[in-house]
């Protein structure tokens, strides 16, 4: 129990996905100029990441290693996250109409968002078994849930400040994004 709790906290606060591996980052600027925006966002990738963490572990130890076909695990892991990815475009366009629209092409993105297939093969390279690449995977979408809702929250709030000409737009959440990083080094310390 201790060792998946390190797992899950390492990877949502000390190993953040975007602040500190930098994977993840066209959504997590894209879409985090309004906090609902983000948090729909968080929660589909939560989900994708954490089905894709199971669906991947599953098909790697029980079809892949034991076929010998290790060699297509990028191959067949962008695959599964394509799919996951469509189904929940088809769910979030049923259900959630605003949501669909406001996440826009961001939603589609989420299967080139290398923090998906960065989790899928992180579980892979540190050999975790199946419950411990599931943690692994809602540790890192909780961190990525995190960031991009903190960073919609200072944007929200940067919008009304007095921000000189040269550092509107880009440049001020690029600085914005880097000391998100730079306070979640802080982290570190926790395990």
């Amino acid at each position: 129990m201790k060792e998946l709790l390190i797992i899950a906290i390492g990877s949502a606060l000390v190993n953040n996905v975007v602040l500190s591996q930098f994977l993840g980052i066209c959504p997590f600027l894209g879409v985090s100029k309004k906090v609902d925006t983000a948090a729909g966002m968080g929660g589909a990738v939560v989900f994708v990441i954490t089905i894709a963490s199971l669906v991947t572990s599953l098909i790697y130890k029980f079809i892949l290693m034991p076929l010998g076909f290790e060699y297509l695990q990028t191959i067949v892991f962008i695959l599964i996250i394509a799919a996951l990815v469509q189904f929940v475009e088809m769910f979030l366009k049923k259900a959630m109409p605003p949501l669909y629209n406001a996440l826009g092409v961001y939603l589609p993105l989420i299967t080139t968002n290398c923090a998906v297939l960065g989790v899928a093969l992180t579980n892979v390279q540190k050999e975790y078994n199946i419950l411990q690449g599931v943690i692994n995977g809602i540790g890192t979408s909780v961190g990525f849930l995190i960031a991009i809702v903190v960073m919609a929250g200072i944007r929200e709030k940067i919008e009304y400040n007095d921000i000189s000409e040269s550092f509107q737009g880009t440049p001020i959440v690029l600085v914005t994004a880097t000391l998100m990083a730079i306070a979640f080094c802080g982290f570190s310390g926790l395990i």
